[in-house]
């Protein structure tokens, strides 16, 4: 790759990086500060961000902010670490973002916008009610819904990264997970609702099911963009690989 070339991918990433944590701030303070859900809109209970957890009850806030705090780590790298397959001295920043894409950004950004758009296409009433087109902007429900997926993709084609061990990083995901399960019951306990009308329907060891399919669907995601990752960077990665036993054997 010569030095021009160079020049634009690095000048293309930071742009590419610079129109990702704008969309992600922006639609977060869009949401907070101008969407306004009246408590006598026909929709349920627990959709109503003045029932307790706000805006954070569901997986998809919690989404936005995981995708604003990575696409912020991939921008601070772009200045103080380093986009390069095999540096020689990987910096703390490029280790987290790329351990933070792995474990985090992608197979959450997959598991809301697959789980969403597939229950639409079943009954929009489930996640997204039709009463809700009055007061939440079409763009805004895409960029929660639908750019969080391409955006992932997009992020995997441009910017190389290492993934973690499968354990390190399955890891991580599982505690993610965990840590929300723990507040979707923390709601039942305090607000007295379950966050998603299906939990509603269920039993005990119905709902024990219902979370046992799920953890096993991000798992599965994840798994989808340690491939993906591995097919779009198949060449480097060789390379990374290649070197790492070049300086073994010396």
């Amino acid at each position: 790759m010569s030095s021009v070339q160079l020049y634009k991918s690095r000048a293309f990433v930071l742009i590419w990086h610079l129109i990702a944590v704008g969309q992600y701030y922006y639609a977060i303070y869009f949401d907070r500060y101008f969407v306004i859900i009246p408590d006598n809109l026909n929709i349920p209970k627990m959709m109503r961000p003045s029932e307790y957890g706000g805006r954070s009850k569901f997986l998809t806030y919690w989404c936005m902010i995981l995708q604003a705090a990575y696409f912020t780590i991939c921008l601070i790298n772009d200045f103080i670490g380093t986009n390069e397959v095999a540096p020689q001295k990987t910096p703390l920043i490029r280790k987290l973002k790329d351990y933070m894409l792995a474990a985090f950004a992608f197979p959450v950004a997959l598991n809301v916008g697959v789980t969403f758009w597939t229950l639409m296409a079943i009954d929009r009433e489930l996640v997204f009610p039709k009463a809700l087109d009055a007061v939440f902007p079409g763009w805004l429900n895409h960029v929660m819904h639908t750019n969080i997926m391409i955006f992932m993709i997009l992020e995997i084609c441009t910017s190389f990264r290492q993934y973690p061990s499968r354990r390190n990083g399955l890891t991580g995901l599982g505690f993610f997970m965990a840590c929300y399960l723990v507040w979707l019951h923390v709601i039942r306990h305090f607000g007295g609702i379950w966050v998603y009308p299906v939990l509603d329907v269920l039993n005990l060891p119905q709902r024990i099911i219902f979370f046992v399919i799920s953890l096993g669907f991000s798992v599965g995601l994840y798994l989808v963009g340690e491939f993906f990752n591995n097919l779009i960077w198949t060449k480097e990665i060789k390379q990374l690989k290649t070197g790492a036993t070049s300086k073994k054997s010396k």
